[in-house]
């Protein structure tokens, strides 16, 4: 499935940890959920394999999430979660994810994320390397 807008996008399936007592899944589960797409979407964008050291001295922190749920996903579902970038600031980049259910097609969670470059040896925000930005931007958009 493919989804307007977006050039990348990876699955998973729901898990019995993952739902809660309604037999659907936790609303925190969403976050992680996020987290597991964006880990693929960095391998996918090969920025670690383009850049080296200079993608290893900084790193992206959450700064702020914005979770909408529209609807909910249940044990056994399948989880397609598209990521983007929506914008590049100077230190920080904000990304939209939006999980959805491959089977019916219907958006679950959309999700807002924006994140602060951070120096890892000072833990303090600093601005996008040109390198970073350029690779960053050359990513197809959809």
């Amino acid at each position: 499935m493919s989804r307007p807008g977006f050039a990348f996008s990876t699955r998973f399936k729901v898990r019995y940890a993952e739902i809660d007592g309604q037999k659907i899944v936790f609303n925190s589960r969403y976050l992680e959920y996020a987290d597991v797409a964006v880990t693929e979407f960095w391998a996918w964008t090969g920025i670690a394999e383009a850049l080296g050291d200079e993608w290893r001295h900084t790193e992206f922190n959450v700064r702020r999430a914005e979770l909408d749920y529209l609807s909910s996903f249940r044990l056994g579902d399948e989880v397609q979660a598209f990521v983007r970038i929506e914008r590049l600031g100077t230190t920080s980049i904000t990304k939209r994810f939006e999980l959805v259910n491959p089977a019916t097609g219907t958006l679950c969670c959309a999700i807002t994320m924006v994140s602060v470059n951070v120096d890892l040896a000072s833990g303090r925000p600093v601005p996008l390397s040109p390198a970073i930005r350029a690779h960053l931007e050359q990513l197809p958009s959809a």
